[in-house]
């Protein structure tokens, strides 16, 4: 992993020694648990209407200290790095432990692996050369198309470093880096106005956006959902076969059925997958994984916020229930391996098991083939906002941009369809699976508890029969 060692005693005059002595003395007695030090750098640019709306810079940096006993947590943060803050947060999750005598479970394994460079990615660019992108987005943009009426662009990096310490001498370092660039349209001919989006992202440093076929690229997709739905119609409404294209709408894979499957609610049983491993849950053919461990990505980590290195988990395969996500508390207590997805946003959040990168593995029908198979139906090939219900599967999600299927044959582009479904029934009803497996584009944010993660998202082209559809059309 990254030295980082000097970067949190040197910086804040802090010692190791004592440090490790805080921690050691907190955490005894307990099962679990770490110091979890941290330290990020964030700048945000956007760009909006011909002019810089905002530009921002911040530093943030400061502990998590969590000790782990039976199914309880004691958790305590602090801005603060200093050796007196960090008693005072000993002293708090001490409480948690009171009475009770743990074994002090075995640190994760350690690993070599480094799945992103080092470098930071907002000292590697000058600000001069971020604003200026900005403008030039603008401008391509404009000149690209007269029905375009409004551009709105942002870019955004961050680099964060952090070192976990465990009570058994085990220290577990890593540097993170993660930039995305989005571009907004809005197009509009008389009265009517549309628009579209396009965004891209992952763990690395600007360089590659930087490049005119990178960026332009990105304005001219925007472009694209822009113009496709000002020719938009009123979505048809009823139970209808559905096609989900491939990368993006991998989202709706993401929150109808990765939450179910993260070993919180599995413990809890409060999840709609609960006590089915090695039941059959999907079609055969289906196959779900997350995958920490592909280079740059947006949901990849070297290793996660307890220190286990990330890994390739099979969730479904062939239909049949496999595995859960699994931080190491719930690992521990439904007698499971941790599987690397132990996530927090930040020092001042508590441990929760989160995706990473997750996606359905391709199959072997040729997409253009699923969408002859369709004589009535809907063609979803990007998505906006949704909701899911955990316990129930239910789920709500908006359609950014779709399309009539009528005869095998894809037509006209409808505007404000909604798919309503529930997330375990959906995946019975999977009926064809394209061989164009594709990963999102590095824009995703995944919320659980009040806490937002970077994730990423991926399918092939999907059939699915009898999902509900809600449109306006008469």
């Amino acid at each position: 992993m990254s030295n980082t060692s000097d970067l949190f005693f040197t910086k804040t005059g802090l010692d190791r020694g004592a440090v490790e002595r805080i921690a050691t003395d907190a955490l005894k007695g307990a099962d679990d648990g770490e110091l979890f030090l941290e330290y990020r750098l964030t700048e945000a640019f956007v760009f909006d209407d011909g002019r810089m709306k905002s530009a921002s810079f911040d530093t943030t940096q400061g502990f998590g200290l969590r000790a782990v006993a039976g199914e309880a947590i004691g958790f305590a943060h602090s801005s603060d790095l200093s050796e007196a803050a960090m008693k005072r947060a000993a002293g708090a999750v001490q409480a948690v432990k009171s009475g009770y005598t743990g074994a002090w479970a075995q640190g994760p394994q350690r690993t070599n692996v480094k799945l992103y460079a080092d470098e930071n990615p907002i000292d590697q660019t000058p600000f001069e050369v971020k604003t200026k992108l900005l403008g030039d987005i603008d401008a391509y943009a404009r000149s690209k198309d007269s029905r375009v009426r409004q551009v709105s662009c942002s870019l955004a990096g961050e680099w964060q470093a952090i070192e976990i310490i465990r009570p058994d001498g085990m220290t577990v370092r890593d540097v993170r880096p993660l930039v995305r660039l989005n571009v907004s349209i809005v197009a509009g001919e008389g009265d009517r106005q549309e628009s579209g989006s396009h965004g891209m992202g992952g763990r690395t440093s600007y360089e590659f956006y930087m490049k005119p076929e990178t960026w332009k690229g990105a304005v001219d997709e925007a472009l694209r959902q822009a113009l496709v739905n000002l020719q938009s119609v009123p979505a048809p409404a009823g139970v209808m076969p559905v096609v989900l294209g491939s990368g993006w709408p991998g989202i709706l894979l993401h929150e109808a059925i990765g939450h179910g499957l993260e070993g919180d609610f599995n413990r809890k049983k409060t999840s709609a997958f609960a006590g089915l491993l090695g039941e059959r849950v999907a079609s055969p053919g289906v196959t779900v994984v997350d995958d920490g461990t592909i280079d740059s990505r947006r949901g990849s980590l070297s290793v996660d916020d307890e220190g286990t290195p990330t890994s390739r988990t099979v969730l479904i395969e062939d239909g049949i229930l496999k595995g859960y996500l699994q931080d190491r508390q719930n690992a521990r207590l439904m007698g499971m391996k941790a599987t690397g997805n132990g996530r927090r946003q930040s020092y001042g959040c508590s441990v929760m098991p989160r995706m990473t990168n997750t996606f359905m593995l391709a199959g072997d029908s040729d997409p253009a083939e699923i969408l002859r198979s369709v004589k009535n139906g809907i063609y979803a090939v990007n998505f906006g906002g949704g909701q899911v219900d955990i316990t129930s599967g239910k789920f709500v999600f908006s359609c950014t941009e779709a399309y009539r299927i009528e005869d095998g044959k894809v037509g006209a582009p409808v505007k404000g369809a909604t798919l309503i479904g529930n997330g375990p029934d959906s995946l019975t009803k999977v009926k064809m699976i394209g061989n164009d497996l594709k990963l999102d584009t590095g824009v995703g944010t995944c919320g659980k508890n009040g806490q937002s993660v970077p994730v990423g998202v991926g399918q092939p082209t999907l059939l699915i029969e009898g999902l509900t559809v809600g449109g306006t059309a008469a």
